[in-house]
């Protein structure tokens, strides 16, 4: 349908909010940059991170925007707010690969460069479960993807050490 170009540098994160209205796009300048779908123009952009930005997500509702870097942060934006920044967290040691929120938008979940897959509290972000090689059977390099599936409630993640991992969690 068309090309998207905003940035000189590489789109490394996408996101479309739950209504299908904008799309958030995380770029290695470390900007994110919101795009209306309906005409492609773009609405805003935001000096996001102090690195690549590696991973968006919406809130299911579609009132917060969750972005990961390599500089280790999350952040949370506002959508309502005109995307103002919310929360700012030092998440892990290493980049942030990945976030996905529970399909009930009650929790979200993370995962680094630093092995660890942590469980958050979406409304006062904070810090529920860690997942890693030292408490549970984790992965033992790099965590690259996590979602969380509608089904179950199952977290799924998948690593550099080659394997997929599902985790049945209590919270």
């Amino acid at each position: 349908v068309g090309r998207l170009k905003f940035s000189e540098k590489s789109a490394r994160a996408l996101a479309v909010s739950p209504d299908g209205m904008h799309l958030a796009i995380g770029y290695s300048d470390n900007y994110i940059r919101i795009v209306s779908l309906s005409d492609r123009k773009l609405l805003m952009e935001i000096a996001a991170h102090d690195n690549s930005i590696f991973t968006l997500a919406y809130s299911p509702d579609g009132k917060q925007l969750l972005s990961g870097s390599r500089d280790a942060r999350l952040k949370v934006w506002n959508v309502n707010a005109g995307y103002a920044l919310q929360q700012s967290i030092v998440a892990h040691m290493y980049a942030i690969n990945d976030v996905a929120y529970s399909p009930d938008g009650r929790y979200f979940v993370t995962c680094s460069m630093d092995k660890s897959i942590k469980i958050w509290d979406a409304k006062v972000f904070q810090l529920l479960k860690v997942i890693d090689k030292a408490r549970h059977a984790g992965h033992g390099t790099s965590v690259n993807k996590v979602l969380w599936t509608k089904y179950n409630g199952y977290i799924v993640s998948g690593s550099d050490d080659r394997n997929v991992s599902v985790w049945n969690l209590k919270i």
